[in-house]
């Protein structure tokens, strides 16, 4: 073996791709035991792996911190130059498959409930008429759980609202824009403002409001109103569109709705607000690389298009 192949090989063993991601999931989940549960490891096994890891890189990658342990800045350095190397192997899984299938396989999507219907079930349709060799495997589930499944690799492609998806920044994952859903307002039939023209939030802030206690859609409630200069007296909680949507009924408070979400109630008049009406970006993410892939790129074009 020649001195430069020598080199070669000691490289090769440096930089081990299972070591790596690893590490990546430690900084992710923040503890050995998270990491091992993540990976389907035990913790021994993940401390022995980062060891051998910090061995063969020559430098410490780990340090005590109380009862836990964090990241050295070498870590992180090697990390940041990691991330190049995953994004390049999305790209290369990608090419590999489109030389396989062409514009076929399958694309597993994890999406939040109000995203399905509106966005999810009309790129399938779509898909089934123009790309037949493309199947979409839908799963539900809330933005938090749709970027642990995405990183994991158990989904293609992740949708959520943008307010609760990681940052453009986030070297792991591309994001793609899809729509800016307007917030209407949800009023009682006979409500006195139910036919006003112009209605701004500004003039329900005396009303009773329905919203959910905790988690993104009270978070997004509650920052319209403030934008529109109140605080919004909670009167009920609930998180689930049906339930909201029956109290507003029985005149019980009124609510922001999505217009994605919406459904026809007799009972409930839906109305637009002004020029100022509050809206809720929707993203999609793939992980960094993957977006190359043809069926991964035409489930985003289906996603995008406007007759979705």
């Amino acid at each position: 073996m020649s001195e430069d192949d020598g080199r070669s090989e000691l490289r090769r063993e440096r930089w081990d791709i299972k070591k790596l991601v690893i590490l990546r999931t430690l900084r992710e989940r923040g503890t050995v035991t998270a990491t091992a549960q993540a990976l389907l490891m035990t913790p021994s096994a993940v401390s022995q792996q980062l060891t051998n890891l910090a061995k063969q890189l020559g430098t410490p990658l780990l340090e005590a911190h109380g009862r836990r342990v964090r990241l050295t800045d070498a870590a992180h350095l090697v990390l940041r130059h990691a991330e190049a190397v995953f994004a390049q192997l999305e790209r290369a899984d990608a090419e590999l498959a489109a030389y396989r299938h062409g514009e076929s396989g399958v694309v597993r999507v994890a999406a939040f409930s109000t995203a399905v219907p509106a966005l999810v079930v009309p790129a399938v349709r779509k898909l089934r008429a123009e790309r037949p060799g493309i199947t979409v495997r839908v799963r539900e589930a809330e933005a938090a759980q749709a970027y642990e499944l995405l990183a994991a690799g158990e989904v293609d492609l992740a949708l959520s609202l943008a307010a609760h998806a990681p940052t453009a920044r986030d070297p792991k994952f591309t994001r793609v824009p899809l729509l800016a859903d307007p917030l209407d307002v949800a009023l009682p039939v006979g409500h006195p403002l139910a036919g006003t023209s112009g209605l701004r939030l500004a003039d329900l802030a005396g009303e009773p409001w329905i919203f959910g206690g905790s988690g993104p859609w009270s978070e997004i409630t509650t920052a319209a109103c403030e934008a529109a200069g109140f605080v919004p007296e909670q009167a009920h909680s609930a998180a689930g569109w049906t339930a909201i949507l029956a109290m507003v009924e029985a005149g019980m408070g009124v609510a922001l709705v999505p217009r994605m979400a919406a459904a026809r109630r007799d009972g409930v008049v839906m109305c637009a607000l002004g020029p100022d009406r509050p809206v809720r970006h929707v993203v999609a993410a793939v992980r960094r690389g993957a977006e190359e892939g043809a069926a991964v790129r035409r489930v985003l074009e289906a996603l995008t298009a406007d007759d979705a």
